[in-house]
C-alpha cells in the first residue's frame, strides 16, 4: 500500500519520526543513486583508457543499432565508445530529471478521484468512498503544505466541495423522508479523516487557554492538534466558519437551558461539532438534529417521532433533552470527556473498554485503542472545535453570528395546513418550515399540545383571519390574495373549484368587482397531500396496533379496516395500509343501486355537532382550557383504563370523540394511553 494511501485513523508520525514504508522508500532512492554515479564514473573511466577508432567497421555500427533499439522506452544505453558486449553496458541505467514532486502528487491525486467519481456514477458508493478517502489522504499524509501552493490547495479544495456534494445528494436519496430535506452531519465528514499535526499550533492554543474562560476541561495533544490544524483549511474552515454563524441563533436558548439543567456551558461545543447548529442534520446512523439523537434515546427523553413530527429535529426539546442525557451519563462515570464519548457510542462501550482496561480515563482509553474508532476521534474534534470557537480571531475566523428571531407560538387545537397558515398571515411557505423544523409534513398533527411558531407579531392577525374559515377545513381549504386583472374564472380554475363556490364562500354579489390585494376563502374540494395519502407501514420491533395508530393520527380500527385484520394484533416485518389523519380510502367500484357515503374529512373523523363552537386558539402564555378541537357537553364521569383499550373504544362507548378525550385530559399530549389511567369524560350521553 504506498505511503498516501494509508487507511483512516494510522498513526501519523511523531516530530522527527518517518514511518517505516518511508525509510524504506528513501533507502531504495539512494542505493540507486549511487549505484547510478558509480557506473558513470566506470564509463568516463573506461572511455579515457579506449579512445576511439576512428573509422568503426559497418557491421559495428549495425549491431549497436539494433542494441538501441532494443533498450527498452526511457533506458538510455551508451554506445560507441563502449564494446557492444561490455558488462557495464548490460548494467547501466541512467535515471532521468526529478519531476516535480506536487505535479506527480497532483497527477497520483486526479486519478484516484477520477475513479472515485466514474464509481459514484455507476452507483457503487462504498467503493466510491474508498477512493475520495485515498485521494484526500494522498495530499494530506505527502508532507506538502496544502496552502503552501496554489494549485495543491485548488485541487484540494474542489476534492472536498465535489465530495461533499456527492454526499448531500446520496443523503437525500437515501432518506425516508424527503419533508424537509435532511442535510448531512459535518461530524460524519470530520471524524472519518486523519490530519497531519502542524507544530506552530500547539503554542497558540496553549496561550488562548490561559486566555479564555472554560467550564470543560481542554486537553491539548497531538490528536487535538491535528483537528485544529484540519480547522485551517478551506474545507475545515467553511464548517467552522457555518457552525459559528447559526449558533448566534440557538446560543441564548442553549445557554439558559444548560443552566436550568445544571451542565457546563461548553457543551454547546458538541453540537457545533455534531451538527454546526443545523436542525435537519442527518448522519449516515440516522442520528437526527442539532444533538444527533437516535430514534431510541431520543424516546427516552421525551422527543416524539411520529409520520407527522420529528422532535429531534426542535432545536429547544432536543436541547433539553441533551443537556438531561449528558447530565445523567456524567452521573455515571463522573468525568465529562466520558461522559460525551458515552453520548456518541452509548455508555455500554465505555463501561466496557473500562472494565477491560482499568483505567476511567478518556485519553488512557484512547492510547490502547479499546474505544470505537469515531468515539476515539468524537472528543478530540470537541475539544478542537471549542479551541477554535472560544477565540476564533485568534486562529484567522471572523464571522457576524446570525441573530435569533423572536416567535409567536400558537396552539390551534387540530390539525391545519402551513399553506393556509402562510397565505393568512401572508409570509412564504419556507419561513414557517424554518421556524417549524419538526414537522415533517406541510399538515400540523391532530395534536391539541402541539405547538406551532409564527414570525413574531403575527399570532393576533392570524387569529382574527382564520375565524372566517370552518376548523374542520382548515386542512382542505386555501386562501388567496386577489392579484390586478384576476377574475374569479381564473381563479377558480387554478384551485379546481367553481367560481360558485368561491362566491358562496366569501359572500359576493353577483358580478362584483376583485378589488386587488384583498383575500378570498377558496373552498377546496377535498384535503391534499397529506392527510388521506396512502401510506405503507412495516411494523417494528415494540409496536402495537395501538401505538401504530396514535403515531398516524388514526383508530385501530380503521387500520384493521384498511388491511382487512380481525384483531389488534400485529407482527414484526407486517406492511399496513395506513390514511393518515383518518381518511378511509374509496370504494374501488361503485354500485348503480347504491352511492357510497362520503369519506369523513381528513381533519375532522368524529361528526361535529352542528351547535358546537369552533376550538379556541391559544397563544403562547395563554391559558389552555380551551385547546381542544371539540367542546364537549353533558355529565363528567372517571373510567379507569383496561388492558386492551383504545381512545377510540372508550370515546365509542361513552358516545364522545378521541379529540375530547385528549382536550379533558392533558397528559394524553404527551404520551399514549396506559391501562390503569383515570380518564375524565364529558359524555354526550
Amino acid at each position: 500500500m504506498p505511503a498516501c494511501q494509508l487507511r483512516h485513523g494510522s498513526a501519523l508520525p511523531g516530530r522527527g519520526e518517518v514511518p517505516y514504508n518511508v525509510r524504506m522508500q528513501l533507502g531504495s532512492i539512494s542505493r540507486h543513486l549511487v549505484r547510478t554515479a558509480f557506473l558513470a564514473l566506470c564509463v568516463c573511466q573506461y572511455a579515457a583508457a579506449h579512445p576511439a577508432p576512428a573509422q568503426q567497421p559497418r557491421a559495428l555500427r549495425a549491431s549497436q543499432a539494433r542494441a538501441a533499439a532494443a533498450n527498452p522506452p526511457g533506458v538510455t544505453a551508451i554506445v560507441g565508445q563502449l564494446p557492444v558486449n561490455s558488462p557495464v553496458l548490460r548494467h547501466l541505467v541512467l535515471s532521468p530529471a526529478v519531476p516535480d514532486g506536487i505535479a506527480v502528487l497532483m497527477a497520483q491525486v486526479e486519478r484516484t478521484f477520477s475513479t472515485g467519481e466514474q464509481e459514484y456514477k455507476a452507483g457503487h458508493l462504498e467503493s466510491a468512498r474508498h477512493h475520495f478517502d485515498n485521494a484526500l489522504d494522498c495530499i494530506l499524509l505527502s508532507g506538502f503544505d496544502v496552502q503552501s501552493d496554489a494549485r495543491l490547495e485548488a485541487l484540494f479544495t474542489h476534492i472536498v466541495d465535489t465530495v461533499h456534494g456527492y454526499e448531500l445528494s446520496a443523503f437525500r436519496a437515501g432518506d425516508g423522508f424527503s419533508e424537509p430535506a435532511s442535510e448531512p452531519a459535518p461530524i460524519d465528514e470530520i471524524a472519518e479523516m486523519t490530519f497531519p499535526v502542524d507544530p506552530r499550533l500547539k503554542d497558540r492554543a496553549e496561550k488562548e487557554l490561559h486566555a479564555v474562560s472554560h467550564d470543560l476541561p481542554l486537553t491539548i495533544n497531538d490528536t487535538v492538534l491535528s483537528y485544529l490544524n484540519f480547522f485551517q483549511t478551506p474545507r475545515g474552515r467553511a464548517i467552522v466558519e457555518g457552525g459559528l454563524r447559526r449558533a448566534g441563533r440557538y446560543r441564548e436558548m442553549i445557554s439558559r437551558i444548560f443552566r436550568e439543567e445544571g451542565v457546563p456551558q461548553d457543551l454547546i461545543y458538541l453540537a457545533q461539532a455534531e451538527s454546526g447548529f443545523k436542525p435537519l442534520a442527518l448522519s449516515k446512523a440516522s442520528a437526527r438534529g442539532m444533538w444527533q439523537f437516535m430514534s431510541y434515546t431520543g424516546r427516552l427523553y421525551g422527543l416524539q417521532h411520529t409520520w407527522w413530527v420529528d422532535d429531534r429535529q426542535d432545536p429547544e426539546k432536543a436541547t433539553r433533552a441533551a443537556a438531561r442525557h449528558l447530565r445523567d451519563l456524567y452521573g455515571i462515570f463522573g468525568d465529562w470527556y466520558l461522559a460525551m464519548a458515552a453520548y456518541d457510542s452509548g455508555p455500554g462501550n465505555v463501561q466496557k473498554a473500562i472494565e477491560r482496561t482499568g483505567y476511567a480515563d478518556f485519553w488512557e482509553l484512547y492510547k490502547r485503542n479499546v474505544l470505537p474508532k469515531e468515539t476515539k476521534n468524537y472528543v478530540p474534534i470537541i475539544v478542537a472545535m471549542a479551541l477554535v470557537g472560544k477565540d476564533a480571531p485568534h486562529y484567522g475566523i471572523n464571522v457576524e453570528p446570525e441573530t435569533s428571531e423572536p416567535t409567536d407560538i400558537v396552539k390551534t387545537g387540530r390539525p391545519i395546513d402551513l399553506r393556509l397558515v402562510a397565505e393568512t398571515i401572508d409570509v412564504d411557505l419556507e419561513t414557517l418550515k424554518a421556524l417549524n423544523p419538526s414537522l415533517l409534513r406541510v399538515v400540523t398533527p391532530a395534536d391539541p399540545g402541539f405547538e406551532l411558531r409564527l414570525p413574531s407579531g403575527t399570532a393576533d392577525r392570524f387569529f382574527a383571519e382564520i375565524a372566517a374559515i370552518p376548523p374542520e377545513k382548515w386542512v382542505s381549504w386555501r386562501r388567496h390574495r386577489i392579484e390586478a386583472g384576476e377574475t374569479l374564472t381564473a381563479i377558480a380554475h387554478r384551485y379546481h373549484v367553481t367560481p360558485a363556490a368561491i362566491a358562496d364562500a366569501n359572500e359576493l354579489e353577483k358580478g362584483a368587482g376583485l378589488q386587488p390585494g384583498e383575500k378570498l376563502i377558496i373552498p377546496a374540494a377535498s384535503a391534499e397531500a397529506m392527510h388521506g395519502k396512502l401510506v405503507h407501514y412495516r411494523v417494528r420491533r415494540g409496536d402495537t396496533m395501538a401505538s401504530i395508530a396514535e403515531q398516524f393520527s388514526v383508530d385501530s380500527d380503521e387500520i384493521k379496516h384498511w388491511n382487512g385484520l380481525r384483531s389488534n394484533t400485529v407482527r414484526r416485518g407486517m406492511s399496513l395500509r395506513i390514511y393518515p389523519g383518518g381518511r378511509r380510502p374509496p370504494e374501488a367500484k361503485t354500485s348503480r343501486k347504491t352511492r357510497p357515503t362520503a369519506a369523513p374529512s381528513a381533519a375532522n373523523t368524529a361528526p361535529r355537532p352542528a351547535s358546537a363552537k369552533p376550538p379556541a386558539l391559544v397563544a403562547s402564555g395563554a391559558p389552555e382550557k380551551a385547546s381542544g378541537g371539540i367542546q364537549p357537553r353533558g355529565k363528567t364521569v372517571l373510567h379507569q383504563v383496561r388492558p386492551g383499550e383504545t381512545l377510540w373504544s372508550v370515546a365509542s362507548a361513552y358516545g364522545t370523540n378521541v379529540q375530547a378525550l385528549r382536550a379533558a385530559n392533558s397528559f394524553l399530549a404527551s404520551r399514549t394511553l396506559r391501562a390503569g389511567d383515570q380518564l375524565k369524560i364529558i359524555s354526550a350521553r
